[in-house]
């Protein structure tokens, strides 16, 4: 059983998630005994992708596949499926790959299973260990078709180095003008240093820091940890950030290592959207507020007294372990 994987980049770079899905590709491989063969679009240098285990890199270069459209990439992605004879085809829960994944196992009449958040519990039958009900329980789901398309949940399996000898190949895909039927007008970009696809922590803040003012204090505390900033719906309505930034159901969904919650009380939707975050942390004045009751360590306080003594606390920690 070969394997397959999508390996996302933006602007020439992998993205963190790709190398995931590497690690995690390359220890299946080695329990069915077989390789892993990657497929890149518009990709810079592939040859990072080795370090996590990847035997083959198809790279497919074309102008017309610069801004993403998922009826053509997913039909990339078939077409370097049914050109390698695999039968695994792995991709991750991006906001684009959850596009692509459904158009892929139906081009391949595969059975998919997304959100898949452990290798494989059996090869024969096939069965993998899923979220559901946004991230409150897990299931297990047996895959019976020839080709089978999963969908692997960030933050899920982590990134390993396992290095392989690559192997890079131009291919060049038939593109047909059908593939265009939705056609990309504008990208919205985050401005920031980390994204929250790529960050392992996300700060977070909510209505609770009374306006767009005080942003710096929870950018500032991002900056010592390396963190993405974010907001809740609200927030983002009422323009004090960017849409890029609003996460939860109705946003960007989070599987971050480390979530730290700010002024937020923490309705159902946002909680959803974050529930599968490792560790999540929850800065409140309310003590009542409904985030306490799924937070990991909560400080029941006001956020201008305790935010920029924690960032402080944390510069003093650095300083005195560089």
């Amino acid at each position: 059983m070969s394997i397959l994987i999508y390996a996302e980049s933006a602007e020439g770079k992998f993205k963190k998630v790709a190398f995931e899905l590497a690690s995690y590709a390359k220890k299946v491989a080695e329990t069915l005994g077989t390789t892993v063969t990657a497929v890149t679009v518009n990709a810079g240098n592939v040859s990072d992708l080795s370090k996590y285990g990847v035997d083959k890199v198809l790279k497919v270069n074309s102008e017309k596949l610069a801004g993403f459209t998922a009826k053509a990439y997913a039909d990339v992605i078939r077409q370097a499926a049914e050109k390698e004879n695999v039968k695994l085809v792995l991709l991750s829960s991006t906001t684009d790959s959850l596009y692509l994944a459904p158009l892929v196992a139906v081009a391949l009449n595969a059975g998919y299973a997304s959100n898949v958040v452990g290798l494989p519990l059996s090869t024969s039958p096939f069965q993998v260990k899923r979220n559901a009900f946004s991230n409150k329980a897990f299931n297990i789901t047996e895959i019976a078709t020839d080709v089978k398309v999963l969908g692997l949940a960030k933050n899920s399996y982590g990134v390993f180095e396992n290095g392989s000898s690559l192997a890079e190949e131009d291919f060049s895909p038939a593109i047909g003008e059908n593939d265009f039927g939705v056609k990309v007008q504008s990208v919205e970009k985050a401005s920031g240093k980390v994204t929250i696809a790529d960050a392992e922590i996300v700060v977070s803040g909510g209505r609770g820091l009374k306006g767009p003012e005080n942003w710096g204090m929870l950018e500032e505390l991002a900056g010592v940890l390396g963190a993405a900033t974010a907001c809740s719906k609200p927030v983002s309505d009422l323009g004090w950030r960017p849409h890029t930034e609003h996460v939860g159901q109705t946003g960007k969904p989070v599987a971050a290592n480390l979530y730290i919650a700010i002024g937020i009380s923490g309705a159902i939707q946002h909680i959803a959207g974050i529930n599968s975050s490792k560790v999540k942390v929850v800065i409140n004045a309310d003590a009542d507020a409904p985030f306490f009751k799924v937070a990991d360590y909560g400080i029941v306080g006001d956020a201008f007294e305790i935010v920029p003594k924690l960032t402080q606390k944390l510069k003093e920690f650095k300083a005195q372990n560089s």
